[in-house]
């Protein structure tokens, strides 16, 4: 078995990218999930390299900084001033310089490109022993592009930049894909003979093609299967262009898994997130970072999720979750928001208009609707009653609340932590905890109620409210004079007794 072939890779990404009208350098604008050149690095990662060298310019602190996180192994090299393609490798061998082999050298704003496609090119021109090697695409309309001319046996005879083309070559529809394979020593030396004689007075790494051809080199194109992989972007329009045509991919990818989309064309999957087989993802949904959906689990409509992992057979409806987990068979939503560190067992329940923060929710415990839960503990079979608040900042420090196995919260209560409610207990409606609350007890801290009689009529006088008061009290009135009438003469009921006091914790929650 033969030894394989040291490889280098180089990435060209230090063009300032100006129809992008932007802040941002070019290669780091998003891409379902990853930027322009982390797409790039992705694709060139199968071929097991050597070395990845990046050449930056235009914001080169931000492309430094991005590539510190997504590819740290990444040499940056800067090219200061943007003097042509060659130039650009010229300087990233001069930061390799026992670089030999292969050398690939992918333009950073190809996020479409496939790992197949980068490592058949180089195979097939390591295979065929050619000192360099050109990926092309057959494309309905090559604008823009620089353009493949060949000999008439078909061989290639120059690449030719649009600028620089004649109108004949400008007619032709086979362009460069901005991708090529080179043996490493030939290259070093053909970098050394370029000129500046070009329209824009730059070094052209192309031209390396003729000088090779020129000097009895053999040279190579490798056509892709499919242009759209090799398109790359030079606005936010076809940057948007390029969003739909990978989210297509992606989506029918999941589909032939065995996933359900109901509408691929609202739906967006980015190509870091995990989707596992009889999932349902309903229209208008994003699925965005390392969010992992599994099995049989139905997301949507209307949903986003960020990094969040969604159990087996679990529920997500129109809902937003960042940081998230949702355990299986769990509901959430609709219109919930799940906040990082928001972790909800199985079978448990967050309902409409509910935010959870950096809190557990127990087996089986539901928080069906109106309330915030906060840096808390909630126990299994736990309830939760609507518009509760777990009052968890005290305007320095985040405090922790516990809920115990099966308590049962009112609604409208306050929970002021740090605070616990024991297993089993029960807390009345409208109450503000401030106060452990044993296993199994009530706690309650509701003021007595009262009415003051003829305050509307006193103090709001000649409203409608005064008004409907006025009409109930004459209503009432005569309702009394009928009844006593009736009752003349008839001997009063014995045994009657009217009882009346503080609500109890029957009335205390919602479900």
């Amino acid at each position: 078995m033969s030894e394989p072939h040291p490889r280098t890779v180089v990435v060209l990404a230090a063009g300032e990218g100006k129809r992008m009208k932007s802040s941002l350098p070019k290669v780091l604008h998003p891409l379902l999930g990853r930027t322009l050149l982390g797409h790039v690095l992705g694709a060139a990662a199968p071929l097991r390299a050597d070395r990845t060298v990046v050449v930056i310019g235009h914001g080169a602190d931000q492309v430094r900084g991005h590539l510190a996180e997504v590819a740290p192994e990444a040499t940056p090299v800067l090219q200061a001033q943007q003097l042509g393609t060659g130039h650009a490798v010229r300087i990233a061998l001069e930061a390799a310089p026992d670089a030999t082999g292969t050398v690939v050298v992918i333009n950073g704003d190809v996020p479409l490109l496939r790992p197949e496609t980068v490592t058949a090119l180089v195979e097939a021109h390591e295979a065929a022993g050619a000192a360099a090697t050109v990926l092309a695409a057959e494309v309905p309309d090559p604008t823009g592009l620089g353009r493949i001319v060949r000999d008439t046996a078909g061989r290639l005879a120059q690449i030719v930049e649009e600028r620089d083309a004649t109108p004949e070559q400008r007619a032709l529809r086979e362009i460069n894909a901005g991708i090529y394979a080179f043996d490493a020593a030939r290259l070093r030396d053909a970098l050394g003979k370029l000129s500046t004689d070009n329209d824009q007075g730059e070094e052209y790494l192309t031209d390396v093609f003729g000088l090779l051809r020129d000097a009895g080199e053999p040279v190579a194109v490798h056509v892709a299967a499919d242009h759209v992989e090799t398109l790359g972007c030079n606005d936010r329009v076809e940057l948007a262009a390029l969003r739909r045509l990978l989210r297509d991919r992606v989506n029918e990818g999941w589909l032939r898994t065995g996933v359900s989309i109901l509408d691929p064309y609202t739906t967006w999957i980015d190509v870091t997130v995990t989707v596992e087989r009889d999932a349902v993802i309903d229209q208008n949904t994003q699925l965005q970072g390392a969010t992992v959906v599994g099995a049989g689990a139905v997301v949507g409509p209307d949903v986003t999720l960020i990094d969040t992992t969604v159990g087996e057979g679990a529920t997500v409806l129109r809902s937003h979750a960042v940081g998230a987990e949702v355990g299986p068979r769990a509901t959430v939503g609709p219109y919930a928001y799940l906040r990082p560190a928001a972790r909800l067992a199985e079978k448990s329940k967050v309902g409409t208009f509910v935010e959870v923060k950096n809190s557990e929710i127990g087996v089986g415990a539901k928080v069906p609707h109106l309330s915030y839960v906060g840096d808390a503990t909630i126990g299994a079979k736990a309830n939760i009653g609507a518009a509760t608040i777990f009052v968890n900042y005290d305007g320095v420090n985040k405090n922790r609340t516990v809920i115990g196995e099966a308590a049962f919260i009112g609604c409208d209560t306050s929970l002021i932590a740090p605070v616990e409610v024991g297993a089993g207990a029960y807390v009345a409606a409208g109450s503000a905890i401030s106060q452990d609350v044993p296993a199994g007890a009530l706690g309650v801290t509701r003021a007595p109620q009262r009415a003051i009689e003829g305050w509307v009529a006193r103090k709001r006088a000649g409203t409608a409210s005064a008004a409907a008061a006025e009409r109930a009290r004459a209503a009432a009135e005569g309702a009394s004079v009928e009844a006593s009438a009736a009752s003349e003469g008839e001997p009063m009921h014995e045994g009657a007794e009217t009882v009346s006091g503080p609500a109890t914790a029957g009335d205390t929650a919602t479900e």
